[in-house]
């Protein structure tokens, strides 16, 4: 999986989501008194590769409460939240689950998160954006698991045949178009890049690194009605209009990144998860490698984003599922994670150990990328715009809408859909 992508759901689903959360907290069996004798707490993840590492995570809180037992379950991402939403309202959500910032303030605002606010949490070991992408209403009720920041992919045999040179620190959004275009050869079906219609990899860098914003600070306001937004989705669509992408039915048929996999695309903007899986790919480990995002007018910004451990505030252990969603972001937790090499752990100073675990590419750019990150783009209830901005924006991207046009109707929709949020 991409390590948190954004949740495509309808606002109809969200809607539901909502009611049924909120049902769900005024139901269930609350609790917080810790048996006496031999406890079983669930711990539900969505990451495969992850699993190994959560493991161990779950061995060492037993080794310190040798009456307590972490059953790990996991579930993809394409269906977790749809479970997730499910278990809530039928009073059998997992004890300790994995969050993600798009879907936070639906489940803390409906009373289905267990705050964590002075039980073992000191919000300065970790990234300020993390930390406030996981408190509500004055309250933190996520403790930050792992971050990732994007940079640049790029394939350095492909590189090397066309002449080019390799993407540097200093590269503008200039410097990329005009490599992507050397780098394209049509005789060839080889791509200078993949301009996919991915918000976390692509176009929410790039309307940031304009100067812009997909939604203001307090999650109220929609920033697509600005110029800076319109040159941030037209960095990407004029990429495909030139020739240097695939178009958005190549990437509709074949999924973008698989375009990069296969030697038939020379760059690739990608999180910082997908390092483990190029480093575990065989025919791509030895010819790629990555750079920081090129620079806008305004800078050359990632957005950043987290997973966060959360508490079930119904857990019939809750005093317990606290405890473990702290350690599981603590400080011997991350280590753990950094020596896996699967994600940048959130807990500060324990970086270094992630990008040692993979030498053979240059990934303190993703560290670096935290010195001017832009927080992930989030409200109340996200999926119920998100669902609008990818309808109206792959009309934009087929070329069936201007970039102007398409984005003064995204606006219009997504502040009525904010509003409704607001009401």
């Amino acid at each position: 999986m991409r390590h948190v992508p954004k949740s495509r759901i309808t606002a109809s689903l969200a809607v539901s989501a909502a009611a049924a959360i909120a049902l769900a907290g005024c139901s269930g069996a609350a609790g917080g008194a810790e048996a006496d004798g031999d406890v079983t707490l669930t711990y539900a993840i969505w990451d495969q590769n992850q699993q190994p590492a959560m493991q161990q995570i779950a061995d060492a809180f037993t080794e310190e409460h040798p009456n307590v037992d972490v059953e790990i379950q996991l579930t993809p991402y394409k269906e977790y939240f749809t479970k997730l939403q499910t278990a809530v309202s039928g009073g059998a959500a997992a004890d300790v689950f994995w969050m993600n910032g798009p879907n936070f303030q639906l489940y803390a605002g409906n009373g289905v998160l267990a705050p964590l606010d002075g039980d073992g949490i000191d919000t300065a070991d970790y990234p300020a954006g993390l930390v406030d992408l996981y408190t509500y209403d004055g309250d933190l009720y996520g403790a930050p698991k792992d971050f990732d920041t994007v940079a640049l992919w790029y394939n350095t045999a492909l590189f090397d045949a066309a002449g080019v040179e390799y993407p540097s620190a200093d590269w503008t959004w200039d410097d990329l178009k005009a490599a992507a275009a050397k780098l394209s050869d049509p005789a060839t079906g080889v791509y200078g890049i993949a301009a996919s219609q991915y918000g976390q990899e692509n176009f929410y860098n790039s309307i940031a690194q304009a100067g812009g914003e997909v939604v203001s600070a307090d999650g109220t306001t929609t920033g697509y009605d600005s110029p800076e937004a319109l040159a941030g989705i037209e960095l990407w669509t004029d990429l495909i209009a030139d020739g240097s992408s695939p178009t958005a039915q190549q990437m509709t048929d074949t999924n973008p990144e698989d375009f990069f996999l296969s030697g038939k695309v020379a760059m690739f903007q990608n999180g910082s998860w997908a390092a483990i899986a190029y480093a575990d790919n065989p025919d791509l480990a030895g010819s790629v490698n990555v750079a920081p995002l090129p620079s806008g007018a305004e800078g050359n910004q990632s957005v950043i984003h987290g997973v966060a451990n959360v508490a079930n505030a119904k857990s019939a252990h809750v005093d317990l599922a606290k405890e473990f969603a702290e350690f599981a972001s603590s400080e011997q937790a991350a280590d753990i994670q950094a020596d896996s090499g699967t994600v940048i752990p959130a807990f500060n100073g324990t970086q270094q150990a992630w990008v040692d675990a993979l030498p053979q590419f240059d990934l303190q750019v993703y560290i670096d990328a935290l010195d001017d990150a832009v927080p992930y783009p989030v409200s109340k209830n996200t999926s119920a715009w998100t669902s609008i901005e990818s309808e109206v924006l792959s009309q934009v991207w087929a070329g069936t809408l201007t970039p102007k046009d398409g984005l003064a109707q995204l606006a219009e929709q997504m502040q009525a859909a904010l509003d409704a949020e607001a009401e």
